[in-house]
């Protein structure tokens, strides 16, 4: 299994609009791909009061290249969320226990 994050940052006046597309957009584009194990969504704190995250569980490298294409290190942000971004990373990590 692998564990990606998402985690992007996103502008405080855009967060209440951000959040309705994030759920919905964002959420239900990755929930639908073959392959896809869970998806969790967190929203800011204190510490990071712009940073949004979501983190999704993967079957294999397969399934993921399925969903991001070869150069799956790399962010999918589906169209019309692009205009909230203003910085993202994507972090993946192969689960302990697989």
């Amino acid at each position: 299994m692998i564990t990606r994050i998402f985690r992007v940052k996103v502008p405080k006046a855009l967060h209440a609009e951000f959040e309705q597309q994030f759920l919905t957009i964002s959420v239900l584009s990755v929930q639908s791909q073959n392959g896809c194990v869970s998806v969790s969504v967190g929203k800011p704190t204190i510490w990071q009061p712009e940073e949004y995250v979501m983190i999704t569980e993967w079957l294999s490298v397969e399934a993921l290249e399925q969903f991001a294409g070869k150069e799956w290190n790399q962010a999918v942000i589906p169209s019309g969320m692009e205009k909230y971004v203003l910085e993202c990373w994507t972090h993946h990590y192969e689960n302990l226990d697989s």
